[in-house]
């Protein structure tokens, strides 16, 4: 369960604390007030997306920290997994994005990555707004709400193992069932570039190397001019000779002036520090200068090392902007294919009889899947139902329908989540046909089939923190009083945080949370507190009527706090 929200500097909010409570918490305001900044920063905060874009205009960082109240044993064990440990029974979570673009996340006082902060969180809050809606649109997504209500989704990742060896294994028997010719052809063909790459002795650091020492000796010329000048520079000739002559003089000036004014002691001493700096340079240059040499041999032994490498990339690894460590891969898989194609693996009675046993295997398994489902899909779409007619849509019929996947060969007829077709039905109207719920579906009634499917699996999800973005798109009326109702009856199961624009849903709630948009030092921010009382009734009433100040609005609205229970 969330307790506290310590928001910093993330979008339209400069500092925002808030405490939650049990129970159904709706968050309201008016449009454009940042209701929806409030669910990204947990969003956040749970390992959502990262931007700079996300931090207060003027500043350099956002944070935002959370106190959650541990519920799950799941959670418990996670944390202890990885030295974590929870004060009763309580863990913070902390993050915070930079506008270097860079983020860091901390769990307790453990820094921990995004991947663990996302898998975390799933234990902690679900979070459900629009484009999770969308997710019933995805026939796809259909079959796992369904595995998730039959308790199923261990036992159907279990087979996805099972048969994603079962594929990999035919695969194996398909290269040793090509034709002898062919088979033997592709041997030839591994054997000679694995052995033409390993004569090769490539490095994957050479290429570089190799490029900068040929620019050096194709360049030599040049570059040994250039040390001439330099190596002439510092040396000169004549009574004045180079730099060192002149800065000798210079020095000996300069002892010379401080013996006379001690106050130019500090220059004297960084002069003789540039004279040690600049005579070591030149030093340097003199060695280098030295120590080159032309080697025609060596160019051509170089460029002939070049043109091999690239020869390698053509044949192996022709994409734009490969490198040595692509031919070297390339090598490394054709030795793994060659071993299928000529070792142990190439044992082809053993391999069918392995297949034969793995393919009963995933049948049979599918088979129980399916059972499973098919028993669990009268159920879920009873229940869906029954929470639907509750939502206002009483003529409505929800089915999940499966049907078997077609094709006679187990490959065919099986996924890798088994053989079954999942798709969500809907008819809206009396007599109507149940048709694809992508098809017939309003924004309102995809909100409250989400609604009831978040409901049923409730008891399923390890998350003790449901959050509803516009759950109350497109209804109103009595449907609102309905979902506001059934807000109240989840939140004995779940803490329940929900963004509403309805007095209808509001009244229900146990906690009211308002934001407000306001301008200061012509500085726009949104504030984040609790209303209640007095500050609660001015609140329902703008809802209602969007006047917060006429007895009447007043009047009605703690009425309707007093008849739904959120007074």
């Amino acid at each position: 369960m969330l307790e506290e929200l310590d928001i910093k500097n993330f979008a339209l909010i400069d500092s925002s604390h808030v405490e939650f409570g049990k129970g159904f918490t709706v968050l309201s305001g008016e449009t454009g007030a940042g209701k929806s900044i409030l669910i990204g920063s947990l969003a956040f905060l749970l390992g959502g997306k990262a931007a700079i874009e996300q931090i207060r205009s003027g500043c350099h960082e956002a944070q935002v920290c959370g106190t959650f109240l541990l519920e799950d044993k799941s959670a418990f064990e996670w944390l202890e997994e990885r030295g974590i440990e929870a004060e009763e029974n309580r863990v913070l979570l902390r993050r915070i994005v930079r506008d270097t673009g860079k983020s860091s996340a901390w769990i307790g006082g453990t820094p921990v990555t995004k991947a663990d902060l996302l898998e975390f969180s799933a234990f902690l809050v679900d979070i459900h707004g629009q484009h999770e809606q969308q997710s019933l649109m995805r026939v796809a997504d259909h079959r796992r709400y369904l595995d998730i209500y039959a308790d199923i989704v261990d036992e159907v990742e279990a087979f996805t193992v099972l048969y994603n060896t079962l594929v990999e294994l035919r695969r194996l028997l398909e290269n040793l069932n090509t034709n002898e010719a062919e088979r033997a052809t592709k041997i030839d063909m591994l054997s000679f570039a694995v052995s033409e790459i390993a004569e090769a002795k490539l490095s994957v650091t050479e290429e570089n190397e190799l490029e900068a020492e040929e620019a050096r000796l194709s360049s030599f010329e040049k570059l040994y001019a250039g040390l001439e000048e330099i190596n002439g520079a510092f040396e000169g000739s004549g009574e004045t000779g180079g730099i060192i002559q002149l800065l000798k003089h210079v020095s000996s000036s300069s002892s010379k002036a401080c013996e006379i004014d001690k106050s130019l002691s500090p220059l004297e001493e960084r002069l003789q520090s540039a004279f040690y700096e600049i005579e070591d340079i030149a030093q340097e240059y003199r060695r280098y200068a030295s120590s080159l040499v032309y080697d025609p041999d060596r160019l051509e032994q170089v460029q002939d090392r070049l043109e091999l490498i690239s020869r390698l990339k053509k044949k192996y690894a022709p994409k734009a902007g490969s490198t040595v460590e692509d031919i070297l891969r390339y090598a490394e898989n054709a030795s793994k294919e060659l071993e299928e194609l000529t070792g142990a693996g190439a044992d082809k009675s053993a391999l069918e009889e392995k297949i034969s046993v793995l393919e009963k295997q995933v049948y049979l398994a599918a088979k129980k899947i399916s059972g499973e489902r098919k028993e669990a899909s009268d159920k879920m779409s009873r229940a869906v139902e029954e929470i639907l007619h509750e939502l206002g849509m009483k003529d409505t019929k929800f089915s999940v329908s499966l049907t078997e996947k077609e094709g006679n060969h187990l490959e065919q007829k099986c996924g890798p989540y088994g053989m079954d077709n999942i798709e969500f039905l809907i008819s809206a109207n009396p007599g109507s046909p149940l048709l694809p719920l992508s098809k017939i579906a309003s924004g309102g009634e995809l909100s409250r089939v989400m609604l009831a499917l978040k409901t049923i699996l409730s008891k399923a999800d390890m998350a003790g923190t449901l959050v509803f973005d516009e759950i109350d798109t497109g209804i109103g009326g009595e449907v609102a009083v309905s979902l506001g109702k059934h807000m109240k009856n989840l939140a004995s199961q779940k803490q329940i945080l929900c963004i509403t624009h309805l007095a209808s849903i509001a009244v229900f709630a146990d906690n009211q949370i308002k934001i407000q948009k306001g301008v200061e030092d012509h500085i726009t921010s949104t504030n984040v507190f609790e209303i209640t009382g007095a500050e609660r009734v001015k609140e329902i009433a703008r809802m209602l009527s969007g006047d917060s100040e006429s007895a009447a609005s007043l009047e009605h609205a703690q009425s309707m706090l007093e008849k739904f229970g959120g007074a």
